[in-house]
């Protein structure tokens, strides 16, 4: 992939106004270009027809896509705040790679010292993911679910070539299911993991606009 122009813009999509206040009081800082966080509204076909549109806009039309925000965890040992990086995002229309993910991982790591980072793919569903379900999920490959990154991502994608990621924080695990007592300590240990995440973000984007050797 070619590098992008030093002004090239970053997109960082989420769905949730609890997930965009958490970006948008996050600590801010230089990363090589213009940034906009979008908030698309909850589910597949809102953030699909919300980053569509926004792409369309001349000064947005080549930026890096990043979709973010919480998601459920499938993998046994998974807790609230750990960190997801997806290698793919996955539903029923395809799959689309993600781009820069070594780096992603280990900015993170540097940006979130202590919480547990996880790679592989990003599953994408219509509502929320319970029980069986994710069992089911977890025997694809998958290890998180959420309801906008591969929609995100997918029309990211098909509105031009552009660098694309996700990176989600698991607010939602096989042993810390949203129905059960501690949602509250866990909800609010995502949004802290989440508030802390930008920097990780900038220098990912900023990576892009480096030239190639």
């Amino acid at each position: 992939m070619r590098a992008q122009p030093a002004t090239a813009p970053l997109l960082i999509a989420c769905a949730l106004g609890i997930e965009h206040l958490a970006l948008r009081t996050g600590e801010r800082g230089a990363c090589g270009g213009p940034v906009t966080v979008l908030r698309t509204g909850m589910g597949p076909r809102a953030a699909e027809r919300t980053v569509a549109r926004l792409l369309t806009d001349p000064p947005l039309a080549g930026a890096a896509v990043l979709a973010t925000g919480f998601c459920a965890g499938l993998a046994p040992g998974m807790h609230p705040g750990d960190l997801v990086v997806a290698e793919e995002t996955r539903d029923p229309r395809g799959n689309v790679p993600c781009v820069g993910t070594e780096r992603l991982v280990k900015e993170l790591v540097r940006t979130v010292p202590g919480r547990t980072v996880h790679t592989g793919p990003l599953t994408g569903s219509d509502h929320v993911v319970r029980g069986h379900e994710r069992s089911d999920l977890l025997a694809t490959g998958a290890i998180a679910v959420d309801m906008e990154s591969a929609a995100t991502l997918l029309s990211a994608v098909r509105a031009g070539v552009r660098p694309v990621a996700a990176v989600r924080v698991v607010v939602d695990a096989p042993e810390h299911e949203l129905v059960r007592i501690g949602t509250v300590r866990g909800g609010i240990s995502a949004f802290r993991v989440l508030r802390s995440v930008l920097p990780a973000f900038f220098e990912w984007h900023r990576s892009l606009l480096l030239p190639r050797r």
